[in-house]
């Protein structure tokens, strides 16, 4: 191909990228860079740079950016062929983390998620939340008859839970989540209800006896718990604080927990917050710049910034499933569901910590918590869902001009008279 027809087949396949996504993902980045530059007021004051924190924050964005230029203009096929190698990757990763005494592991807020190779850190739980969707999804899509169905269900099963296991060791909420989502996928499949609802019981029996196990045999017995679910006690104790009969948080017990109820009520004084810039509590929340920015985002823009933030996440699951119930390639419709479940699940997730809804997760939000491994993971997402909207707007303009082709087509009759 010369390059004159490449660039024609480029401007040609822009015609069709989906608006929608774009605003939102545009509209999202403004909200981390404004927020960012605030929230990271603490990040600023230990580096000595006032614009340095974001700066640093806008180069992943930026880089994320171009990846879903690139992305959405490329066949879906391809997305999903580098999907395996995606999970591949990340879990080569994931099974090198749990090794003990890797130098490869790099401990951040007390927590090994992160794998660092070349002085660059990543968590390959992102990389593997994303793989595995895909994967997931063209398998799932192979399906010709309920006995195939079948069949591949358990193989994602087993996929699933082969990739779950070294996630779970280290981040409870992030396996769930991805749990979650396939589990979902697997509704979405047409998965008989008898292998779902046999897949629920048997979670619910594992997780509530896990929680019971570490609650008598350790927290009130006030053990220590080793081994590679060391971080257990933490869950439970997270779990125990979020269902305690206290109204007001133990500052000294949740000192997080509490600035983020005090910025959160601050913002409500005022349907548009303080304003941004004038946020106080962005100085005690150790993670206002990330785990807990929602919080700083209601003080500075009251319920207003808040629910254009949420309206933001719906319409990415509204999209999605707008574009995939018109979508004729089924593996890309699950995979589309996928990502989308995924982006808003987690979303909702981080905001619903933020505002004391839920036990203290660490979820970042989506495009807008500070973090260059979700920033570019979740560039990616709406790379592919853009991907897949593009496909579809091209295939529908031209099934319309084939219509309008054919009628041209039609011989006039002349009548006789």
């Amino acid at each position: 191909m010369d390059k004159g027809r490449g660039l024609d087949l480029i401007k040609q396949k822009l015609k069709y990228i989906d608006k929608t996504y774009w605003t939102v993902f545009i509209l999202l980045v403004a909200f981390a860079v404004l927020e960012l530059f605030s929230a990271s007021s603490t990040l600023a004051f230990k580096s000595g740079s006032l614009l340095g924190p974001v700066w640093h924050q806008v180069r992943f964005i930026l880089v994320g950016a171009a990846i879903g230029f690139v992305v959405q203009l490329l066949p879906s096929k391809i997305v999903r062929f580098g999907g395996y190698a995606l999970l591949g990757l990340a879990l080569i990763c994931l099974y090198l983390m749990i090794i003990p005494g890797n130098p490869f592991v790099s401990n951040i807020n007390d927590a090994e998620r992160w794998f660092k190779i070349f002085g660059f850190s990543f968590q390959p739980s992102e990389l593997a939340k994303l793989g595995l969707i895909i994967v997931v999804a063209d398998r799932l899509s192979q399906a010709h008859s309920e006995e195939e169905l079948v069949k591949l269900f358990y193989q994602t099963l087993a996929l699933s839970a082969i990739v779950i296991f070294p996630i779970l060791i280290g981040n409870l909420s992030t396996a769930l989540l991805l749990s979650g989502v396939v589990f979902l996928m697997w509704f979405l499949a047409r998965v008989p209800l008898k292998y779902l609802g046999g897949i629920l019981a048997i979670a619910i029996i594992l997780l509530v006896s896990g929680y019971f196990i570490v609650e008598f045999g350790f927290v009130r017995a006030h053990r220590p718990l080793g081994g590679p679910f060391k971080r257990a006690i933490t869950w439970v104790g997270r779990i125990d604080k979020f269902l305690a009969d206290d109204d007001v948080p133990d500052a000294d017990d949740d000192y997080q927990r509490t600035h983020a109820t005090m910025a959160i009520a601050r913002g409500g004084v005022s349907p548009l917050g303080v304003l941004p810039g004038n946020s106080v509590e962005r100085n005690f929340l150790p993670l206002a710049y990330a785990d807990y920015i929602f919080a700083i985002i209601v003080e500075e823009t009251g319920i207003i910034g808040a629910l254009v933030l949420i309206v933001l996440y719906v319409v990415v699951l509204f999209r999605a499933c707008n574009t995939s119930s018109k979508y004729a390639d089924y593996g890309a419709m699950l995979m589309v569901m996928g990502l989308a479940l995924m982006l808003t699940s987690q979303a909702f997730v981080s905001m619903a910590v933020a505002v004391g809804v839920g036990p203290v997760t660490g979820q970042p939000l989506p495009m807008v918590s500070r973090g260059g491994t979700s920033v570019l993971v979740t560039s990616l997402y709406f790379a592919i869902l853009m991907c897949v909207s593009r496909e579809q707007n091209e295939m529908q303009a031209q099934i319309e001009q084939s219509r309008s082709d054919s009628y041209e087509d039609v011989p006039e009759i002349q009548l006789e008279g």
